[in-house]
C-alpha cells in the first residue's frame, strides 16, 4: 500500500534525521548539564540562603543584646549612686549630672528616669533635634529637659514642673506643670517593692512625650526606689535594612501582638498620624500579612501569587516579657537570579557548541548517505520499470555496498518478470494471450523451442494449444499431440505432484516431441516441464521448454535449480493470467446466458408480449452498428470499445426485466372487464337474468288475463332491446382506438336498469372482498342493484409503500393514482382508447420503474456503470413527457435514444399478439415519422434509422412477409420535419 500524501510530508531523508539525531543527542546532553548546574546552583544558593537566614537571625539577635546590654550595665552603675539609691525628694537634682553624662555616653538613650514608690518622679530627656523642642516647647538653646514631680507624703499636694538646661547644665527656664496626673508607680517599667525582680524590660510601644518607638529598661535601686532608661529602637530598622538580602525583601521584628518594632522601610513610628500604637505587620505589606495569617505553622516557601517566597520566622527572646519575633521573607526569583543567569548562560554555551558541532553533523551524514540516495533513485527507476539506470557508488558502509549488489541482482530479474508480465495484461482476448505467454517464457527459458498444453473443462485431458520454435508460431499438428499413454515426464508433472521436471531425452524417448526436434534438426534435447496451476493449486495445463543438447557444460547454465525457480514464478504468473482470463469469459457467458434465460422468461410469461425481448436488442445492435459506420457530423464521435458494446448488449435484453412484476392479467387484458377472466360474462348473466324475467312478467300477466298480442308484443320489444344493449356493451368491452362521447351516454343509460339480487354477495368470497364490502351499506334481500355498477368494493387501496415520493433519490416523476385498482363495471366500460384503465396503465409503466430499481441492485463492475440509464430511458421522449423521470433528449445518451427507437417499432410490428395485428412497415413507420415531428423520438436517429434501410435489414429477418411493403423514406421524412 502507498503512502498518503500526508505521510510523505513527515518523511525527509536519512542525512537529515542522522543530523537530527546527532543534534538531538547534543541537545539533549546541553538540556541535561544545564538542567544539572541549574539544580545543583539552586540548592546551593538554597542552602546558603538557610545559612545566610541563620546568620541574620544571630545578628539581630546579637543587635539586640548589645542594644540592651550597656543599657542594663548603666543603669546598675546609676542604682550604686546615692541619689539613686535614696527615696528624698529632695535629692532628686543630685542625679541631674550622672543622668546627663549617661545620655551622653549613649545617644540611643531618649530619657532616663527615676521613680519611687510614694509617685515622685525625676526624668531627663536630651533634647536632640528641633522635633522634641517644638513637641516640648523648649527655648532654642535648651540641650536637655527635666521633668519633677514631687508629692508630699502628708497631703495630695502634687509639685510638677519641667527645667531646661543647656549643653552646660545651666538652667535657662522652669515651667510649672499644672493638673498633673502622671504617676510612675502606674507604668509597666515600675517595679513594686513586693516584687521578686530586681530589673524588667518592657515591650515596645510608643513614647509618650516624643511618639518614638522604644522600650523601657529599668531596675531596683533600692527598696523603694525604681531607676530607667528609655531606649529608641529605630537604629533596628537601620540594622534590618542591612540584611536585605535582595531589593524586594521583607524582614520585619515585632511584638507578640503582631506590632512591628523594627522595619527597614519604617520611618519614624507615628510620623503623619496621632496614633499612640506601633503599627502592625499586617499593614507593612501583603506578602507579610500572608505570612501572619498562615499562622506559625508555615513551611520553607510561601506563595503569594506574585512571588514565592522563602521564609523563616524566628523567636527572640529579648526585647521585652513576651520576647519578639523576626520574620524573614525573600522573592525565590530574586534569591535565585544568579542560577537563572547561570542556567541562560548555559544555554547559550550549548546553543554555540551545538550550532558549531551541525554543519561537522551534516557534513559526515551526507557523505554516509550518497551511496544510499543513489540506491533510493535506482530503486525509484525500478519503480518506473526503468531498468537502465547507472549506479556505481560505492560505500565505507558494508551493508550499503550489500544492498547494492542486492538491489543490481533484484532489477535484473523483475526486469524479466515484469516484462512477461507487461506481455500477459497487454492480452484481452485468449488466443493473443497465449502465444504471448509461450513466447516470453521460451525467451526467458533461452530455449529454442516451446509448447502449452491446456486441460479442456474440468477433466484432466491435455491438448496441445500452442507451439513456438526458433521465436515463430507454428501450425499445430494435425495428429494427436499427447498419446493416451502419457510419456514419463508429463505422468510425473499431472499425477506425480512434481511442479517442474528437467529431462534430457533423444530421438526415440521424446515421443509426441519428436516434430519439435525434427524442426530443430536436433537428435538430443533438455526438456524443461513446467506445470500450470490455479490459486486453488488444480492443473490448468503444462508448459513444456526445449533446448538443444549440445553436450556442452554451458547448457547446465539454462539447467540450474534457481533458473528454473525463475521460470516456474513467471509461469505461475502466466497460468494465473490463463485461469483470470478463462474464468472472466465463463462469468461473461454465463451473465449473457443468465439475461438471455430472464428475457426469454418474461416473453414466455405472458404471449401477448411475444418474443418482444429478443428482437428489442437485435434492433437496438443493428441501429448502433448504423450510427458507428456513419460519417455524419452527428454520429463521427460515436465510436462503442468494447466495453460499451457489452454494455449496450446487457441493457438492451434487460430492458424490459421490470415486467416480471408486472401481474400477467394485467399485461394480457385484451377486453376493458377482463382482469383473471373476462367479467362480461356477469354481465351477459343479468342480462339473462332479466330476459327470464320479462318471460316471467308475461306469462304472469297471461295468467291473469292480460291480452295475448299486447303482451307478446311488449313481451319482444323489451327482449330485443336487452339484446340490442347487450350487444353494445359487449361492443364497448372489446375498445378500441376512442369511445363517441354518445356512447358513453348511452352505456350510462344501460347502467342505470337494475335487477333483483336475492343471495348474499358476500358469501363464498376472500376475507379481502369482503373487507372492501365493509365499506358498503349492506340491505336486506332481495336487494335492487343497478345493471352496471361501480361499487366500493371494486377499489383496491394502494399500499403506502408502492407509493414513490415526488422527492424519491431516483428522479422519478410520475402521476400516481389514488387506488391500485379500480375494477368498477361502468368505470372500466367508460375507457375512450383501449381497454386498459389509468390505474392498470400505471401498473404496466412501472414496469419500467421496477427495470431501473432491479438494475441498480444488481453489482455490474464500473464499466458497465451505464446499464442502468441504457436500460431505463426507452419510454422517455425528447420534450421531456415521457415516463419515468421525464428526461429530456440532451438528458439522455445516444444509446438510451437508440433503444427507445427499437422497442417502439419492434411494438407496432410486432405479428405474435393476440390483441392486435402487426402493422406494416408504412403504418409502423408513419406512426414513428408523427411521433418524430411531435419530439417523442430523436429526429437524427429516426433520419439514421430511415436512411440507412435499418428497418428493412430488422424486417427481412423478423417481419412477416405481407408486413413488408414499399416505404417513400423521403416523404416520411417530410412528414417528421426532417427535411424542407
Amino acid at each position: 500500500m502507498f503512502p498518503t500524501a500526508s505521510a510523505k510530508k513527515r518523511q525527509y531523508p536519512l542525512h537529515f534525521h542522522i543530523s537530527a539525531v546527532f543534534t538531538l543527542l547534543l541537545v539533549l546532553m546541553a538540556v541535561a548539564l544545564g538542567v544539572f548546574n541549574y539544580l545543583q546552583t539552586t540548592r546551593i544558593i538554597l542552602d546558603s540562603s538557610q545559612k545566610l537566614f541563620s546568620r541574620i537571625e544571630q545578628d539581630v539577635q546579637l543587635d539586640l543584646l548589645n542594644t540592651y546590654q550597656p543599657i542594663r550595665q548603666t543603669l546598675n552603675l546609676l542604682a550604686l549612686t546615692p541619689n539613686a539609691t535614696t527615696a528624698a525628694s529632695g535629692n532628686q537634682m543630685g542625679l541631674l549630672q550622672p543622668f546627663v553624662q549617661a545620655l551622653k555616653d549613649h545617644p540611643e538613650l531618649s530619657a532616663l528616669f527615676k521613680g519611687d514608690n510614694q509617685g515622685n518622679f525625676f526624668q531627663v530627656r536630651p533634647l536632640n533635634n528641633q522635633a522634641i523642642k517644638i513637641r516640648m516647647k523648649a527655648p532654642d538653646q535648651a540641650s536637655y529637659a527635666v521633668w519633677s514631680i514631687q508629692r508630699s507624703a502628708n497631703s495630695n499636694e502634687i509639685e510638677s514642673k519641667k527645667l531646661f538646661f543647656d549643653d552646660s547644665l545651666t538652667l535657662l527656664q522652669e515651667r510649672v506643670v499644672p493638673n498633673e496626673t502622671y504617676d510612675p508607680r502606674e507604668r509597666s517599667w515600675f517595679i513594686p517593692a513586693r516584687g521578686n525582680i530586681d530589673q524588667t524590660t518592657t515591650s515596645p510601644y510608643l513614647f509618650f512625650s516624643t511618639q518614638e518607638a522604644g522600650t523601657t529598661l529599668s531596675r531596683r535601686s533600692s527598696a523603694k526606689s525604681v531607676i530607667g532608661a528609655d531606649l529608641t529602637l529605630s537604629q533596628l530598622s537601620s540594622t534590618l535594612a542591612e540584611h536585605l538580602v535582595t531589593p524586594n525583601t521583607q524582614i520585619v521584628l515585632f511584638d507578640a501582638d503582631g506590632r512591628a518594632v523594627a522595619y527597614p522601610h519604617l520611618g519614624k513610628p507615628g510620623d503623619g498620624n496621632n496614633s499612640r500604637e506601633l503599627p502592625l505587620v499586617t499593614e507593612l505589606s501583603p506578602a507579610l500579612k500572608l505570612l501572619l495569617d498562615q499562622g506559625s505553622h508555615v513551611g520553607q516557601s510561601l506563595n503569594d501569587g506574585k512571588h514565592n517566597w522563602i521564609v523563616s520566622r524566628t523567636d527572640i527572646n529579648d526585647g521585652g516579657a513576651n520576647g519578639l519575633q523576626l520574620a524573614l521573607m525573600v522573592p525565590e526569583d530574586e534569591l535565585l537570579a544568579d542560577a537563572y543567569e547561570l542556567r541562560w548562560e548555559g544555554a547559550l554555551m550549548a546553543l554555540a557548541i551545538l550550532l558549531l558541532c551541525l554543519p561537522v553533523g551534516w557534513l559526515t551524514s551526507r557523505i554516509l548517505v550518497k551511496p544510499l540516495t543513489a540506491l533510493v533513485e535506482e530503486a525509484d527507476a525500478i519503480r518506473r520499470f526503468d531498468f537502465n539506470y547507472p549506479v556505481n557508488q560505492q560505500s565505507p558502509v558494508l551493508e550499503i555496498d550489500q544492498l547494492a549488489i542486492s538491489m543490481r541482482r533484484m532489477k535484473q530479474t523483475l526486469a524479466s518478470f515484469f516484462e512477461i508480465t507487461a506481455s500477459l495484461s497487454a492480452h484481452t482476448r485468449f488466443e493473443p494471450l497465449l502465444q504471448s505467454v509461450l513466447a516470453e517464457t521460451t525467451k526467458i527459458g533461452q530455449a529454442q523451442a516451446g509448447l502449452i498444453y491446456l486441460t479442456e473443462s474440468e477433466g484432466t485431458h491435455l491438448e496441445l494449444k500452442g507451439v513456438i520454435i526458433n521465436e515463430q508460431p507454428q501450425e499445430l499438428p494435425t495428429q494427436s499431440p499427447v498419446n493416451p499413454q502419457r510419456p514419463e515426464w508429463l505422468h510425473t508433472l499431472i499425477e506425480g505432484g512434481h511442479d517442474s521436471v528437467v529431462r534430457t531425452l533423444d530421438f526415440d524417448q521424446a515421443g509426441d516431441l519428436q516434430f519439435v526436434m525434427n524442426a530443430l534438426e536436433s537428435t538430443s534435447i533438455h526438456l524443461i516441464g513446467i506445470r500450470l496451476h490455479n490459486r486453488h493449486g488444480e492443473t490448468v495445463g503444462v508448459l513444456a521448454l526445449v533446448l538443444n543438447n549440445s553436450g556442452k557444460s554451458t547448457d547446465n547454465d539454462n539447467l540450474r535449480s534457481d533458473r528454473i525457480a525463475f521460470i516456474q514464478a513467471v509461469s505461475g504468473a502466466a497460468a494465473v493470467s490463463i485461469e483470470s482470463q478463462r474464468l472472466q469469459e465463463r462469468q461473461k457467458q454465463l451473465l449473457k446466458a443468465f439475461i438471455e434465460l430472464l428475457a426469454g422468461a418474461i416473453d414466455a410469461k405472458s404471449p401477448y408480449t411475444g418474443n418482444h425481448c429478443q428482437r428489442v436488442p437485435a434492433l437496438t445492435f443493428m441501429l448502433a452498428e448504423a450510427a458507428a459506420a456513419s460519417q455524419q457530423p452527428q454520429f463521427r464521435q460515436y465510436n462503442p470499445t468494447d466495453d460499451e458494446w457489452e454494455a449496450l448488449h446487457i441493457a438492451a435484453w434487460l430492458h424490459d426485466c421490470g415486467k416480471i412484476t408486472t401481474p400477467e392479467y394485467v399485461v394480457d387484458k385484451a377486453t376493458k372487464l377482463e382482469t383473471l377472466y373476462d367479467r362480461i360474462h356477469e354481465i351477459r348473466t343479468r342480462f339473462e337474468v332479466l330476459k327470464r324475467d320479462t318471460w316471467i312478467n308475461y306469462w304472469q300477466a297471461r295468467a291473469l288475463g292480460g291480452n295475448e298480442q299486447r303482451l307478446a308484443e311488449l313481451r319482444d320489444t323489451c327482449l330485443q332491446e336487452l339484446d340490442d344493449d347487450f350487444a353494445f356493451v359487449a361492443h364497448c368491452n372489446v375498445g378500441g382506438e376512442s369511445m363517441a362521447q354518445e356512447d358513453l351516454q348511452r352505456l350510462t343509460r344501460i347502467a342505470q336498469r337494475t335487477w333483483l339480487r336475492t343471495l348474499d354477495d358476500r358469501l363464498g368470497v376472500s376475507w379481502e372482498e369482503n373487507k372492501r364490502q365493509a365499506l358498503r351499506e349492506e340491505h336486506p334481500l332481495p336487494v335492487t342493484e343497478l345493471l352496471l355498477s361501480d361499487k366500493p368494493e371494486h377499489l383496491f387501496v394502494r399500499d403506502e409503500s408502492e407509493v414513490i415520493t415526488t422527492e424519491n433519490h431516483w428522479g422519478f416523476k410520475l402521476d400516481i393514482p389514488r387506488s391500485k385498482f379500480n375494477r368498477g363495471e361502468l368505470y372500466n366500460l367508460s375507457i375512450t382508447r383501449g381497454t386498459l384503465t389509468a390505474e392498470e396503465r400505471y401498473i404496466i409503466n412501472n414496469h419500467i420503474v421496477q427495470t431501473i430499481l432491479m438494475l441498480e441492485r444488481l453489482p455490474f463492475p464500473s464499466y458497465l456503470g451505464d446499464i442502468t440509464e441504457l436500460a431505463g430511458g426507452h419510454h422517455e421522449k425528447m420534450d421531456g413527457s415521457g415516463y419515468p423521470k421525464r428526461l429530456k433528449r440532451e438528458d439522455m445518451s445516444l444509446a438510451a435514444r437508440m433503444m427507445a427507437i427499437a422497442d417502439i417499432f419492434e411494438a407496432l410490428t410486432a405479428s405474435d399478439r393476440p390483441y392486435k395485428r402487426g402493422k406494416t412497415l408504412r403504418e409502423a413507420l408513419n406512426i414513428m415519422a408523427g411521433m418524430c415531428r411531435d419530439a417523442h423520438i430523436d429526429p437524427q436517429l429516426f433520419e439514421l434509422f430511415m436512411r440507412e434501410q435499418v428497418f428493412m435489414h430488422y424486417a427481412r429477418q423478423f417481419l412477416e412477409p405481407q408486413q413488408i411493403d414499399l416505404v417513400d423514406v423521403d416523404a416520411l421524412l417530410l412528414k417528421a420535419g426532417l427535411t424542407g
